[in-house]
């Protein structure tokens, strides 16, 4: 079975860790690429066009929710999971709108990381 594919995308290296720590513990799941920017994002999903993406919402260059319309536009078939910091419920909803499938708060918690992504996953199956 492939592994499914992950590029993670946050403009502080610590959560970037962070995020690919918690992916890296299970064996299914690999992280392909990284990204500190909308922009870089865009391109690492163009280059990988990973299963999903983690998005932080405030980021330089390009902000999560810009990203997230370039990125569909690259990778369509990318799921994309938003990351943000309390008290951005309405920047979260406007990612959801653009076409994001989740969402998670800062600070992580590996519980709700591994359900998020087993909740995009499964959106996936769904629509087939």
């Amino acid at each position: 079975m492939d592994k499914i594919t992950f590029v993670v995308t946050d403009d502080a290296i610590f959560m970037r860790n962070l995020l690919k720590n918690i992916i890296n513990q299970t064996e299914e799941y690999e992280v392909v690429g990284e990204a500190s920017n909308g922009k870089e994002a865009v391109a690492m999903a163009d280059k990988y066009k990973p299963d999903i993406l983690t998005l932080d919402i405030t980021m330089p260059e390009m902000d999560g929710i810009q990203a997230v319309k370039e990125i569909l536009k690259v990778s369509p078939e990318t799921r994309i999971i938003m990351v943000s910091a309390m008290g951005q419920q309405s920047m979260i909803i406007e990612a959801l709108k653009q076409g994001a499938k989740e969402f998670i708060i800062k600070p992580f918690d590996k519980t709700r990381v591994n359900q998020s992504i087993k909740n995009v996953l499964e959106i996936d199956e769904n629509e087939e």
